[in-house]
């Protein structure tokens, strides 16, 4: 197997944690690689932590389980980092990009780690002001392409045009698409 990335979502049922990894994946797919997005489920109910999976390769992936040693982290849900072990597996050059209206020095104070490139944005405040609703997903796959190149900004605004024109108006698909021009924008690294 060539390259493989490896992103672990963490959130809560009903923030879009599920949607972002395995629309991510199908982004990847559509930009010429190979990827797997899938969930995990505990109680599945709406607001109990769950985890998704996105796994990227030049060449075709041949595992299927969860991911347990991820390169990157996406916290939807910043409670989460004083409940679940988020940085579980992480790899010592690792990247953690969490939805916050904090710095990411007080985020790495919070995690009590050394390591690890550290981003933030506050995709909650963001999906508020552009679609009125608490989602940060959007935001957040904005902010994760910002911090890990792995896809140009453009493939995955083309995909969410074509995707959401399917089933929502042109005013939530706009919405969607300035939530992801504003998650990559606005992300802070440390």
């Amino acid at each position: 197997m060539g390259k493989l990335i490896e992103i672990r979502w963490h959130g809560r049922g009903g923030q879009g944690a599920k949607t972002a990894a395995t629309f991510f994946a199908e982004a990847v797919l559509r930009a010429g690689m190979y990827s797997q997005g899938f969930p995990e489920y505990g109680p599945e109910r709406m607001g109990a932590p769950m985890k998704g999976f996105t796994r990227i390769s030049d060449s075709p992936i041949k595992v299927h389980c969860g991911i347990y040693t991820p390169n990157t982290v996406v916290i939807l849900d910043p409670t989460l980092i004083e409940t679940e072990n988020v940085t579980e597996g992480l790899d010592e050059n690792g990247i953690i990009i969490v939805n916050t209206g904090k710095c990411p020095k007080d985020i790495r104070k919070a995690l009590g780690v050394q390591k690890y490139r550290i981003y933030t944005v506050d995709a909650t405040k963001i999906s508020l002001e552009e679609l009125g609703r608490p989602i940060p997903n959007t935001p957040m796959i904005g902010a994760l392409i910002r911090a890990t190149e792995i896809l140009q900004l453009d493939v995955i605004l083309e995909d969410i045009r074509e995707k959401f024109s399917r089933k929502f108006s042109d005013n939530i698909v706009e919405a969607n698409i300035n939530c992801v021009k504003r998650g990559y924008t606005e992300v802070e690294k440390e």
